[in-house]
């Protein structure tokens, strides 16, 4: 698939002491866009909601449809990206991910809820494969004492993401327009249809803008010279298995706390805009901003968490964001006020290095299941799809109370804290 002049394949001994900074920059940039899809989820995720008449349960089903692709894709991905290296996964996933996002047009055109669910499916097929690709590929892209900061670097373009995507979203998608259930049963169906077309057209010009953004990434991508990087030491030219991986008893620790961070994470921003609206008394649009305020944070959170791991073990640091989260949730659950919406973003700034630094953990010292590992950490991600819709529920049973549905995130940062103090210690093979 790639043609030879732009192929060079090195050895992974050869890059102590180096990073490798274009190909670097351009993994960067997948960091950022995939950060936008996500993060466009917390605004997508009410407006359709409002726009679809859905309830929290069928709602959710925005995250379930993009992190169910994870699962499914996670071991296609892992074959793809064996097959045919680095940069052609990547190009893979970047054409799937613009495919899915054009498709918002036709769906947004018919109001229908479930073409929306197939893009999302569709996008989150094609962004399983960069991820399955760009986070191993920025780990050993350097020097390897250097791994989990260049995770954390990349990353950090992923929480500029966090921040600008909610802002986006916000003053494109979001129209700031709710009526109550009463105001709709006074409308004609001709005012209602053109009311509910009109909430769903807005989501036409961000997701073209993302389709053309990352077809213009898959051209870069093909027209640059990247190195496939060779493993050169004996446990790593024995050869992955995609089973065999979870002989690594950290690895199969990592992915069950990947799972529950990545549903934490999904669920805080998934319900954010609604907890804002119910618990704070803030209208559609300041809740949307507030959720720009939280990927500030998220930012911020990994620019801090980068320096914070020149000094402290990435395994402490986890532990500790880990407690402050849980703390944070509780008293989201408990409070009253906007206060609850500040722990809320405060939740972001804590959250903001886990899954680099999980996955870091995870396939530390795992030689040639360095690969099938990666798979099953992002096979792990369809802890998106599974908890969210869980927190709904518990919503939906609690008479549409939000704040008690996030003892389900507090439960998830209870499991991360176990993995930084103890999972993460690299052990003998699972016989």
């Amino acid at each position: 698939m790639q043609p030879a002049s732009n192929t060079e394949v090195i050895s992974e001994s050869s890059l102590k002491g180096k990073t490798l900074m274009l190909p670097f920059v351009l993994i960067c940039s997948l960091f950022f866009l995939w950060g936008m899809v996500h993060n466009l989820d917390g605004i997508l995720i009410p407006h359709l909601k409002k726009a679809c008449q859905l309830n929290n349960r069928q709602s959710t089903l925005v995250d379930t449809s993009i992190f169910l692709a994870y699962f499914l894709m996670a071991v296609p991905a892992g074959m793809l990206l064996k097959r045919f290296g680095y940069k052609n996964s990547i190009i893979i996933g970047l054409v799937l991910a613009t495919i899915g996002a054009a498709l918002f047009v036709p769906s947004a055109n018919a109001l229908a809820y479930t073409g929306f669910l197939g893009a999302l499916f569709i996008i989150g097929c094609g962004i399983a494969i960069l991820e399955t690709a760009a986070n191993p590929y920025s780990a050993i892209l350097g020097d390897p004492a250097g791994a989990t900061t260049r995770l954390n670097i990349a990353a950090f373009f992923n929480g500029i993401a966090a921040m600008v995507g909610p802002f986006v979203g916000t003053k494109l998608i979001l129209s700031g327009t709710d009526y109550s259930e009463v105001q709709l049963k006074a409308m004609s169906v001709t005012q209602r249809s053109a009311y509910f077309l009109h909430e769903a057209s807005s989501v036409k010009m961000p997701y073209t803008v993302l389709a053309i953004a990352l077809a213009l990434v898959a051209i870069l991508f093909f027209v640059a010279k990247l190195p496939e990087i060779k493993a050169s030491t004996k446990e790593e030219t024995s050869g992955g298995n995609f089973f065999g991986a979870l002989k690594h008893k950290h690895l199969s620790w990592a992915v069950v706390a990947q799972f529950f961070y990545v549903g934490a994470q999904v669920c805080v921003t998934s319900f954010f805009i609604r907890m804002a609206k119910q618990g704070a008394g803030f209208d559609e649009i300041k809740a949307g901003y507030y959720l720009a305020m939280y990927g500030f944070l998220f930012m911020g959170g990994r620019f801090v968490g980068t320096i914070f791991l020149q000094f402290i073990k990435s395994h402490k640091l986890l532990s500790i964001y880990a407690v402050v989260a849980a703390l944070l949730c509780a008293v989201a659950i408990l409070g009253k006020g906007s206060y609850v919406v500040y722990c809320l973003g405060a939740i972001g700034f804590f959250m903001s290095i886990m899954f680099p630094t999980i996955f870091a953990l995870g396939i530390d010292g795992i030689g040639d299941d360095t690969k099938p590992g990666s798979s099953w950490l992002i096979m792990s991600i369809v802890g998106g799809a599974v908890v969210p819709y869980l927190m709904a529920t518990v919503i939906d049973l609690n008479g549409d109370n939000i704040q008690i549905g996030y003892i389900i995130p507090l439960i998830c940062f209870i499991v991360i804290l176990y993995f930084g103090v103890s999972g993460y210690k690299i052990k003998k093979s699972i016989a």
